[in-house]
């Protein structure tokens, strides 16, 4: 079958539907390494920057999406391929196009043809996984002769040549980024002195705490950087430029993005890699770590051993030791935070806040302890602790007196907070605020913002977000039916909220339609969405058998759910746009299936494909369903857009 192809005015009618639905934003969600790989040019890993990826993305505009969130861009390890534990500011190299550093123009040819060849040829299996350790290795081989050329190359350049222009650029790029290329460098440098990957490991005690001197330690930290800077100056140099590459590929996406104005997500992640840990070691609590408490989507909690930002460097240091209070002057932490989310803001048209409540009110446990998983159950809220036996070193940072706590409900419960005062609110937002002022400085709206709250919405945090208008996340798939109240229920969404079937931690939505249909649950499925998408209560029950006996209609009637909904603003995940049913990333689990799932090469044509078995979203049919059911006076417009669902039925 020949690739799907849409009509001339499919784009024109899908953008008149959603905005009489008004819904702002229809986002699709991906993760880079999910990217498909052009024939010529798949190492084994997608990127946005390269030919195959960039192709996928312009199609998802085509298709009508108005943005792309996309998961952490940060440097991961060898080891570890999950985007949330990798780097704050380093880019991940694994992105870089290799076929681009082999033509003349932009690059200077920097690295050979057979070379790039070489590199294709050796990527292991199929394509509809990423080989993450392969790639890791054969990518770090060639941008080393990448770096090796460069040098070669702009020792002997001519002044204009393309050399002599990527190297002035180069120089830019490392004054501007200078405080995070030193940290990063360095932590790869003493990771080769000492022969440990991981800082903790390190026989050096200075090295360990080499960005945390004591006071009476500065002057003798800063002369053992030197000394590290000037031994190994080829090799920072060397990050730098890997650096300065991914940099500037992921400039010229946006330039092209915009050009088609398709907007950018980026996602600010709660946690930390191993190298900003050690970097910036001076601004966290040394004795708790970060968590997940037990709730509806982790009912055992989970443990995610990050560090945890220090409460009293948020700002300058108050007049009385030991006692937390904001000062007006912003301290190393805000800095920090203000740094981080400027340096986003400014590759990105927008954010998603991974885990806002870790900025807000985050769930602490002790470091150290034997069993992480107790330790986490047995946690408390950092700023929601005046009196705890077994926390008692978290007083300190109370925010909320003994009695502004509901100690009839669980500490991690949404209400143990009972009430804050405006000031109160003020404190808890100190990081949030330093987020929203760089929205501010970087020219963006605060509705550019996503926060990923999911079953739970702390009271501290509900008051924090209430404060800027920002909604939360309505995860459909979750919805508890029997429950009118239930959080993921489209009909509860506010116009702030940001709805979806599902994310890169639940399964596919065609999944678990199979689950529905094989355990019995498809009916009430059916029940719900013909009390949702047909008003009328003649011919409800028709349609409701209608979408038990197809059963690629009741997964179109759940995305049009989305669309009925007052959210206006839809998100839908890669799998569930293309008709994929493996699962992406199962949380709480280590395996290699996980953050490896690709989008095949052939994607338009298997797209095209199972849009005949009503097998993957068909965007203009979901609209046309939910404006049936909210704008029947639309008909001109839903009988365009029944008639764009057709033609994509039919191939």
């Amino acid at each position: 079958m020949p690739p799907v192809t849409l009509p001339e005015d499919y784009r024109r009618h899908v953008t008149a539907a959603l905005a009489a639905l008004n819904v702002r934003n229809l986002v699709l969600s991906l993760h880079d390494p999910s990217l498909p790989g052009a024939p010529g040019e798949d190492v084994g890993r997608g990127s946005p920057y390269a030919v195959g990826g960039q192709r996928f993305l312009e199609f998802a505009w085509e298709l009508g999406f108005t943005g792309i969130q996309l998961g952490p861009q940060g440097q991961t390890t060898e080891d570890n391929p999950s985007p949330y534990d990798g780097t704050l500011f380093s880019r991940n190299v694994l992105n870089v196009a290799l076929g681009e550093l082999a033509r003349e123009e932009p690059w200077g040819a920097l690295l050979r043809p057979e070379r790039v060849r070489a590199v294709i040829a050796s990527r292991p299996g199929g394509e509809s996984r990423v080989a993450h350790r392969h790639v890791f290795r054969v990518q770090e081989e060639a941008l080393e002769e990448a770096w090796e050329t460069f040098q070669f190359k702009r020792a002997q350049a001519q002044p204009g040549s393309v050399i002599a222009r990527v190297a002035e650029r180069f120089e830019d790029f490392q004054r501007e980024n200078a405080q995070w290329l030193e940290r990063d460098a360095l932590y790869d440098v003493l990771c080769l002195e000492h022969g440990r990957s991981y800082w903790r490991e390190w026989p050096s005690e200075w090295d360990r705490r080499l960005w945390n001197p004591r006071p009476s330690e500065e002057g003798a930290f800063a002369h053992r950087r030197q000394v590290l800077r000037a031994k190994h100056a080829a090799r920072v140099e060397g990050y730098a430029f890997r650096q300065f590459i991914v940099h500037e590929q992921h400039r010229a996406l946006r330039e092209r993005t915009a050009a088609w104005g398709l907007k950018l997500y980026g996602d600010l992640q709660i946690g930390y890699s191993p190298r900003d840990a050690w970097a910036w070691q001076g601004l966290f609590l040394g004795s708790y770590l970060m968590g997940a408490p037990p709730s509806r989507t982790n009912p055992e909690g989970q443990p995610w051993n990050y560090p945890v930002l220090d409460p009293s460097r948020y700002h300058e240091p108050p007049g009385q030791p030991h006692v937390y209070e904001p000062a007006a002057k912003p301290g190393p932490v805000l800095w920090f935070m203000a740094s981080r989310v400027n340096k986003m803001l400014a590759e990105y048209d927008g954010l998603r806040i991974d885990h806002p409540h870790g900025l807000v009110c985050p769930w602490v446990y002790r470091a150290g302890e034997v069993e992480p998983v107790r330790a986490v159950q047995n946690g408390a809220r950092l700023f929601a602790s005046p009196d705890l036996p077994e926390h008692p070193e978290l007083a300190r940072y109370a925010l909320v007196p003994p009695e502004g706590l509901d100690r009839s409900v669980p500490r991690y419960a949404d209400g143990w907070v009972r009430e804050l005062s405006p000031e109160q609110v003020t404190r808890y937002s100190a990081l949030f605020d330093a987020i929203i002022a760089a929205v501010h400085a970087q020219g963006r709206q605060v509705s550019d913002l996503l926060c990923e709250v999911l079953s739970t919405m702390p009271y501290p945090l509900k008051r924090v977000l209430e404060q800027y208008g920002l909604g939360r996340f309505r995860v459909t798939q979750k919805a508890d039916l029997t429950n009118p109240r239930d959080v993921y229920r489209g009909e509860n969404a506010a116009p702030a909220d940001w709805i979806m079937l599902g994310n890169h931690d639940t399964k596919s939505i065609w999944a678990l339609a199979e689950r529905w249909f094989a355990v019995g649950e498809a009916r009430a499925q059916a029940d719900y969405l013909a009390w949702r998408l047909h008003p009328e209560e003649e011919g409800r029950e028709a349609f409701a058998r209608r979408l038990v006996e197809e059963r690629g209609m009741l997964v179109q009637a759940k995305f049009a759910d989305l669309f009925v909904s007052r959210a206006e603003n839809v998100m839908v995940f890669f799998a569930d746009l293309l008709g994929l049913k493996e699962t992406y990333n199962a949380p709480g689990t280590v395996s290699d299936e996980n953050w490896s799932l690709r989008i095949p090469q052939e994607y338009r044509r298997e797209y095209g494909e199972k849009l005949e078995r009503d097998a993957a979203l068909n965007l203009p049919g979901a609209l046309a369903l939910a404006l049936r059911a909210v704008k029947p006076e639309l008909q001109p417009l839903i009988e365009n857009l029944e008639r764009l669902a057709a033609r994509l039925r039919r191939g």
